[in-house]
């Protein structure tokens, strides 16, 4: 290896000694390093090196102080203090510093995540803007077509019947004549004879439609304190915006949906369930005892509108039942209702309205068993304690609003509405709707094109399929899933037998369970001047309105003036009343 240029400062010549060769002073070097490499190795420890720097006495590491606290107290220990403080100072100080801890505990800690500071000494890892999970498909106000229109109100004619169509109650007539035939042709009122020798004169009937328009507003409010606190987080108006906007449009698609009004040519409110009783009932199976009572119960029903509200209640039932039994609720079907609410109080007498809770909605009648001898709605389980309190007004239906597609297709123009009061049926899947096409057909000669479901009952109606061991349905894997076999089976729509057409099987995510309207989008007729049979018709569509500033704050709303038509309501029909699975 090369030597050092240093190397003869530290073996090379000096006063002393005689001037070294090279080699010399090479053997020298390597002489020194051979004897560092073999010098015993020794790993002190802690104790022995800090014994070296106290004079070679070891130190007791567990007595040393770890805290605040500790150091005052053995401060006041300290035998230089002891002498100028008496003992009952220092004993003062130590009783002073005990309460001082038990005040002041981050005198004892040390600085970790909750010390000195309880949410710790720590960044946050803040991420933003928030994140907007609030769902928001509108699928039937994206769908339905919108056009424009004038004044306060919609107004259209319709030819409803005319000799020959079957429809609006007109009767046929045969057309066959003889060379006598006369048949009077004097304007319709008037009392005199105007015969002449030709076929008999067609019949037509016919109505006037007036539908009344609504406005509609939402609003929000951001104030000034939020908005320019959120800098550099979020824009707060922006998001209030278009949560606004979107709130707008989620309120309009339950509307459409849902929807009541209260003015002349639409539904109006639903009315209150009547023939409501109470019956005891012995547990059936998979029935349980209900609980929460000393004496009687009193139970009060509305009809459910949906995402709206619900009837006024019905009179009150009351019963006391028998200790391990449960109660059977009867009642006489609301035909439009989209299912039933149940509210009870118990009692030696009838509680107050406030004392009555929400126990539960069910789609029909007879929603989860039936008992004692006859359909009806068990009451079980623990009665409830807290929750909504009864209606004491009519929230069905509203001044400003209009009837929604539930409405028209349960309503008394509708073409077919029946309540089944039971799961669909394995062993003829989809005959509900067979049923209900035939019908339709045999009317109005419709031809429906699509059937909405809640996702539950789509699903029931899939699993049909399955469940029926007599039904002539099938599966079968094919030899590419052999190793790969994708579960489940999903009907997508139904073949009507009547008429030949397929039948698309729609899911609304909010169509409550237990209804499914069946719907006509056009109509199989030439020359109806109805191109499309729902329709939204707006004065003003949805636009937004910025306010001025009066106050500390944004304001903005929404607005749209219209209605929601329905020109053919025959066409459609509804499939009520369908137990969950």
């Amino acid at each position: 290896m090369a030597l050092p240029a240093n190397l003869e400062l530290l073996f090379g010549e000096s006063p002393e000694a005689p001037k070294l060769s090279k080699a010399e002073v090479s053997e020298r070097f390597d002489d020194l390093i051979k004897s560092i490499g073999d010098m015993p190795e020794r790993e002190l420890s802690r104790e022995e090196i800090v014994t070296s720097f106290r004079g070679g006495q070891p130190i007791d590491f567990s007595s040393r102080p770890t805290n605040a606290y500790q150091y005052v107290q053995k401060a006041l220990g300290a035998p230089e203090l002891n002498k100028a403080i008496s003992p009952d100072t220092v004993a003062s100080v130590m009783a002073a510093l005990d309460g001082l801890k038990s005040q002041q505990p981050d005198l004892v800690k040390d600085i970790n995540l909750t010390s000195p500071v309880g949410t710790g000494l720590v960044a946050f890892d803040l991420e933003a803007p928030a994140k907007i999970l609030a769902p928001r498909p509108t699928p039937l106000r994206n769908s339905i077509p919108r056009i424009k229109g004038n004044g306060t109100s919609h107004r259209f004619k319709v030819i409803s019947g005319f000799t020959g169509s079957g429809t609006g109650g007109v009767g046929n007539i045969h057309p066959g004549i003889l060379d006598t035939t006369q048949n009077n042709f004097a304007p319709s009122g008037s009392s005199n004879s105007l015969y002449y020798a030709r076929g008999p004169k067609i019949s037509y009937a016919g109505y006037d439609v007036v539908l009344p328009y609504s406005q509609f507003s939402m609003s929000d409010e951001v104030t000034w304190s939020a908005q320019y606190g959120g800098q550099g987080y979020q824009d707060i108006r922006q998001l209030s915006r278009t949560s606004l906007l979107y709130a707008s449009m989620l309120m309009e698609e339950r509307m459409l949906l849902m929807g009541r009004g209260t003015a002349s040519g639409y539904a109006g409110a639903l009315a209150a369930p009547t023939g409501t009783s109470l019956v005891d009932n012995t547990l059936g199976t998979g029935q349980v005892a209900l609980t929460g009572y000393t004496t009687n119960i009193y139970v009060y029903v509305t009809a459910d509108a949906g995402a709206f509200g619900e009837s006024v209640v019905s009179t009150v039932a009351t019963i006391a039942p028998t200790a391990g039994h449960n109660v059977v609720l009867r009642l006489t079907d609301v035909p439009q209702a989209l299912g039933y609410k149940v509210y009870i109080g118990t009692g030696a007498s009838q509680p107050a309205n406030s004392s009555f809770f929400f126990y539960g909605r069910f789609p029909n009648q007879a929603a989860n068993g039936g008992g004692a001898g006859g359909t009806g709605i068990v009451l079980q389980g623990a009665i409830p304690t807290s929750g909504a309190n009864p209606p004491t007004a009519d929230s069905s239906a509203y001044a400003a609003g209009y009837d929604g597609i539930l409405a028209w297709a349960m309503g008394t123009s509708s073409g077919y509405n029946v309540k089944i009061n039971s799961t669909f049926s394995t062993s003829n899947p989809g005959s509900e709707f067979q049923t209900a096409f035939a019908s339709l057909y045999n009317s109005v000669k419709a031809d429906p094109d699509r059937i909405l479901f809640n996702g539950a009952d789509r699903k029931q109606q899939s699993d049909t399929l399955k469940a029926g061991s007599s039904n002539n349905y099938f599966l079968q894997i094919t030899q590419d899933e052999v190793r790969g076999v994708a579960l489940g089976s999903v009907a997508v729509a139904i073949m009507n037998e009547t008429t030949g057409k397929r039948v698309e099987m729609e899911v609304n995510p909010w169509l409550p369970q237990g209804v499914c309207p069946i719907l006509s989008d056009t109509l199989p007729i030439p020359d109806t001047q109805v191109s499309n049979v729902w329709s939204v018709v707006n004065v003003q569509d949805l636009m937004g309105i910025d306010w001025p500033v009066t106050q500390f704050a944004y304001e903005s709303s929404s607005y749209w003036f219209g209605s929601f038509i329905c020109y053919a309501p025959a066409w459609n029909g509804c499939v009520s009343g369908v137990t969950a699975a």
